[in-house]
């Protein structure tokens, strides 16, 4: 739901009769016998363009069509993609990769080098409008510069095709997890020879080329999506799915029913009650894995009175959020200790979040206290201070759920009444976007194994601080564990960071996320790892 809410969508059902989820499912045979997988994506992209997404409903369909010089493979390891081999300078700011001979576009002209290139490139420049190029330019070097127009020339960025291979990349700064970065859809390659003649080659399946296992067959919007097998991809050979069948449907309800009815081999996040009727049998389709990510409302501090740090702590520590994990999300997830969730590790090898300890604090004298003196600092009553607020989400009973429970708790122990607001969520991203909320349900899912990920969102002029956070020490704590290459001094500025970021809380972190999924016990071959959703290049129907 980076990738702006990269998050995963949850679902309480109040009401709700179904039947064992034992059945194998069908063949998935489309003609003449080819292998169909059908599944759900659950959103309207608003782009499958690799350098201009921003989220898991466009991430999912392109990380099937397109690869990167690296990625997570079966075993949760990051590994060689497009790239064969990579070569690094002894002090981590010189990254040379060379692909593999051979590689292809779907239209069957050579990747080479320079597609890699030029994508970055594009993404990096200010006339894209990229909300994901910081994840390029905090990195490259001098790509900061090229991002705001102070440098023309792009040969000035450190990004170098040598030939039609290798791939030569200069950064700004020793960067350990560079390697891991390449893996992210950001980095994807676009295929210059299209794209510079037809800058909307992205938008239709007939201009549509890739580099992945699949390409576009089809793209009804805000109805389906069809992925066909890629027979120019590298490993073709081992690809056994004919198809990816996605449909585009946000009704958590019909999506758990056409599961059972076989109309879907695999859905992400089924309804909280139907995981834990399937956690209770222990049935073997329902799969639950750990997810570096951490779901959250994001408090816009541009407007009264959550421009006040005391009221905005009050609001967090009038939240029981062990009822909302328990009665609500029923998948086994964590309630939240900091914005970074467990599974990062530390310069110690041992679990940040671990070793970070526990920053939130959950308190309804204090809270209240806290928020009597917000609200006199601001001069407002708590009727003038919260008229007309809302929390805003998209539709989807699971946030509808989570909301009403939180309106609920700061009603009762603080006095507070505030009222609800959904909609579509390409809306909520972009009113978020452009600062136009009260509090905003989000989340986020780490772009890469490294806590920055999940720290780095909130400097000032951030792409992705909708809160228009702004805190001088923050800031610095930031670049200092960007740039550092002692990873003892990067970890314990990212500690502090977060401390400070919790105390000022302009986030509430609710609960840190689990992945749970159902697969049909016919489908062999689909893994899934921290990052990302379930990966299908692989799936095979059996039967």
């Amino acid at each position: 739901m980076k990738k702006k809410f990269r998050v995963v969508a949850l679902l309480l059902a109040l009401v709700f009769v179904f039947t064992a989820c034992g059945k194998s499912g069908d063949s998935g045979s489309g003609e003449a016998g080819e292998q169909v997988l059908k599944v759900n994506n659950s959103a309207e992209p608003d782009t499958l363009h690799p350098g201009l997404a921003q989220g898991t409903h466009e991430g999912w369909p392109i990380y099937h069509m397109f690869e990167g010089l690296m990625r997570w493979g079966s075993n949760g390891e990051l590994e060689e993609a497009a790239a064969e081999s990579f070569e690094v300078n002894d002090d981590k700011t010189k990254y040379t990769f060379k692909l593999r001979e051979g590689l292809k576009w779907s239209d069957g002209e050579p990747v080479t080098a320079a597609d890699y290139e030029y994508a970055w490139k594009h993404a990096m420049k200010k006339e894209t409008a990229s909300n994901y190029a910081f994840i390029l330019t905090d990195y490259i070097k001098n790509g900061p510069e090229y991002a705001e127009g102070k440098i023309d020339d792009v040969e000035q960025v450190g990004v170098k095709a040598l030939d039609d291979t290798t791939l030569e990349v200069e950064l700004n700064h020793p960067t350990t997890f560079f390697p891991e970065l390449t893996a992210f859809y950001t980095y994807m390659p676009i295929p210059k020879h299209i794209a510079e003649s037809n800058p909307d080659w992205h938008k239709t399946p007939e201009n549509y080329v890739t580099n992945g296992p699949f390409q576009l067959e089809k793209w009804d919007h805000n109805s389906k999506i069809v992925l066909k097998k890629n027979p120019e991809f590298r490993d073709a050979e081992n690809v056994k799915l004919a198809k990816i069948d996605m449909d585009i449907l946000d009704d958590k309800n019909t999506e758990w029913q056409k599961y059972e009815n076989n109309e879907y081999h695999l859905i992400n996040s089924p309804q909280p009650d139907v995981v834990s009727k399937l956690r209770k049998e222990k049935n073997e389709e329902l799969h639950i894995d750990e997810m570096l990510s951490t779901y959250f409302y994001s408090f816009n501090t541009e407007r009264k009175p959550f421009n006040n740090a005391k009221v905005r702590k009050a609001l967090s520590m009038a939240i029981d959020r062990g009822t909302i994990t328990e009665n609500i999300t029923q998948a086994g997830q964590r309630p939240a200790e900091g914005i970074v969730p467990f599974g990062f590790n530390d310069e110690n090898g041992k679990d940040f979040r671990e070793s970070s300890g526990n920053l939130i604090q959950e308190d309804i004298a204090e809270a209240q206290k806290l928020l009597e003196e917000g609200l006199k600092e601001e001069g407002m009553t708590k009727e003038e201070a919260f008229a007309g607020k809302s929390i805003l989400f998209n539709t989807d009973e699971s946030h509808r759920n989570i909301a009403q429970a939180v309106q609920e708790m700061w009603k009762k122990n603080l006095g507070v009444d505030v009222q609800l607001e959904n909609s579509e969520f390409k809306v909520v991203i972009s009113r978020t976007r452009a600062h136009d909320f009260d509090i905003a349900r989000t989340g986020w899912i780490s772009d890469y194994r490294d806590p920055i990920s999940m720290i780095n969102l909130w400097v000032k002029n951030g792409e992705m601080n909708d809160a228009a956070y702004d805190n001088d020490e923050f800031n610095q704590l930031i670049s200092t564990a960007t740039i550092s290459p002692d990873q003892a001094v990067r970890m314990q500025s990212m500690r502090d960071a977060e401390k400070i970021l919790m105390d000022d809380m302009p986030i509430m972190p609710l609960y840190h996320y689990v992945s749970p999924w159902v697969v049909k016990s016919n489908v062999k071959g689909v893994y899934k790892d921290k990052l990302n959703y379930p990966t299908l290049t692989y799936a095979e129907i059996e039967g």
